[in-house]
């Protein structure tokens, strides 16, 4: 009873502890998360903590090796998913609908939706999940009527140049727990920014997936590159750039 009660009050006190952690801006680097391996498969806890709009953001990365048995299908109560394929494929159930993303495939996973994730290639599959709880009251019906839960394929999606390079529109909408998510990914085709420093309401991410950048927040100057993520917070002062005359890539993703 007592190996009970102390396993109950220390994980109490790591969810506590994760709640009262303010996520900082900066930059979280690829090969600086710490790898938790298991059978056929390994993980890296990226960040955990507040955010100005979520009361709990957790990203980390999963990695299943081809061969490994798929996690049990299971629903998130009263949070959020957002998962973005790295490498692999990944199939991916949702309510009895299958669908297969490859890399930069993304899934938008409402609450209370019973899903299983998989690894059906013979290379190993890794992916992102952004699970988050807003600080209002979860909206399940908002997030109903904007189009539930979705899986986006890049390779359907269309493609829109710019004088820059160019991008690709994945979702802009209110979900359950946000009045507003958009995400996109952008393509800087030479050295040099993407826009001037700007600011807004919406807290945002920018995960890179080929190339070189820099980005300056809040005046202090960051490097990353592919894997690496830039945390920027709600009003912070933000610029990314390619750093090199070689084509970069990101996604970017911002909510409210």
């Amino acid at each position: 009873m007592k190996s009970v009660l102390f396993s109950f009050i220390f994980f109490f006190i790591l969810v506590s502890n994760a709640q009262n952690n303010t996520i900082d801006p900066g930059v979280y680097k690829w090969a600086e998360h710490p790898i938790k391996t298991g059978e056929l498969r390994e993980s890296r806890k990226i960040l955990e903590g507040v955010s100005p709009h979520f009361e709990y953001l957790e990203i980390h990365a999963t990695t299943q090796f081809p061969g490994s048995k798929p996690g049990k299908a299971h629903a998130n109560s009263d949070s959020e998913e957002c998962i973005i394929v790295k490498e692999g494929e990944m199939k991916i159930t949702i309510k009895g609908k299958t669908k297969i993303l490859k890399a930069g495939g993304v899934m938008l996973l409402m609450p209370q939706q019973l899903h299983s994730i998989e690894n059906v290639g013979d290379v190993n599959l890794t992916y992102f999940v952004m699970k988050y709880r807003s600080k209002n009251k979860m909206n399940l019906e908002r997030g109903q009527a904007a189009g539930s839960s979705q899986m986006f394929d890049p390779d359907a999606l269309i493609f829109k140049p710019s004088e820059r390079g160019g991008g690709i529109p994945y979702f802009d909408r209110p979900t359950a727990m946000c009045d507003r998510f958009e995400m996109h990914v952008t393509r800087l085709n030479r050295k040099g920014p993407s826009h001037k420093p700007h600011r807004h309401v919406e807290t945002e991410i920018i995960m890179i997936i080929s190339g070189e950048t820099e980005m300056t927040i809040d005046g202090k100057d960051y490097k990353a590159g592919p894997g690496d993520f830039y945390f920027v917070n709600s009003g912070s002062s933000h610029g990314i750039r390619n750093a090199s005359d070689v084509p970069c890539t990101y996604f970017a993703y911002k909510w409210n």
